[in-house]
């Protein structure tokens, strides 16, 4: 009973802390940048993302659900044609918007 008191808690933690969005090979190529980086390029969308940012009772890394978060992003905007985003704001509750951007053809 001790032992399952200490990996029940430690599994969580574990989980908490790990990655669960992969970035897909097109997302890779797509970048995060600042607006002032986008001024001559073509808006093409929104990329509308959300994660689990708790796990039970535990609340995770924030760095971690803003990793996730743009790696969807980047996802997301790679599927519709465009290699730039560009956050509207910052996480909140496990969402994020960004809007989506083709600057080279």
């Amino acid at each position: 009973m001790n032992v399952l008191r200490i990996a029940l808690p430690a599994v969580i933690l574990f989980q908490s802390a790990c990655t669960w969005v992969e970035p897909t090979k097109e997302g890779s190529e797509v970048s995060l940048v600042k607006a002032f980086n986008v001024k001559g390029c073509k808006r093409i969308g929104t990329a509308n993302t959300s994660v689990k940012h708790e796990v039970g009772i535990f609340t995770r890394s924030e760095e971690k659900v803003t990793e996730e978060l743009v790696t969807l992003a980047k996802n997301k905007a790679a599927e519709m044609g465009g290699d730039s985003i560009v956050a509207q704001g910052s996480p909140s509750e496990g969402s994020m918007n960004f809007d989506v951007f083709r600057c080279h053809e």
